[in-house]
């Protein structure tokens, strides 16, 4: 069993900057695949990024604007998110993912608005 609290979310200006924290409680945390999604207003979730064993990949719409990281001795990931557009705006999920268990946080709100 794995429980995830994300945290970090804000409302933020365009052009601002954010980083998302997700602290997993639970074993073999360096063993999972670590992922953000998010979920806009009357949208569907979406994969924004992903991690493990050091491979990290970006959903098109945020590659060069957000970086995804690790620390598998705090049990944390991270969403480091620049040059923040309206369209980043929605509620984040932290995942965590190792066949056959997948597990969701209560997910954090970000708002890009001026």
């Amino acid at each position: 069993q794995v429980h995830l609290v994300e945290s970090g979310g804000a409302l933020v200006q365009p052009g601002g900057s954010l980083r998302l924290s997700c602290a997993a409680s639970g074993s073999a945390f360096s063993s999972y695949f670590m992922g953000w999604y998010r979920q806009a207003p009357g949208k569907q979730r979406e994969f924004v990024a992903g991690i493990r064993n050091g491979a990290k990949n970006y959903a098109d719409s945020v590659k060069g604007r957000f970086t995804v990281s690790r620390d598998n001795t705090k049990n944390t990931v991270y969403l480091d998110m620049i040059s923040l557009k309206p369209e980043d705006t929605g509620v984040y999920y932290c995942n965590a993912a190792r066949y056959p268990n997948e597990y969701w946080g209560q997910g954090t709100q970000v708002t890009v608005s001026s």
